[in-house]
């Protein structure tokens, strides 16, 4: 088994394409942040961190982006 890296660059670059999918996703389904994150009854700041991926997402919180957006969660995971 290979060894995994000391560092966590790996893991914000990773959120950081997570955040970069659900940002083209909103855009695609014509959605402003806005209505986002009040339909999915997420705080202002914690989507806009989110979508700029700056922090760790919870599973639940992405949940509900998704289904806000009217995408399976793993498309926003794996794009």
């Amino acid at each position: 088994m290979p060894a995994l890296p000391d560092d966590d660059d790996w893991l914000l670059e990773e959120q950081r394409s997570i955040g970069d999918r659900i940002r083209v996703t909103r855009l695609h389904a014509d959605r402003t942040q806005e209505s986002v994150f009040l339909a999915a009854n997420i705080a202002r700041s914690t989507y806009q961190a989110i979508e700029a991926g700056t922090v760790d997402a919870r599973i639940g919180t992405l949940l509900r982006i998704a289904r806000v957006l009217g995408v399976h969660v793993t498309d926003l995971l794996h794009g």
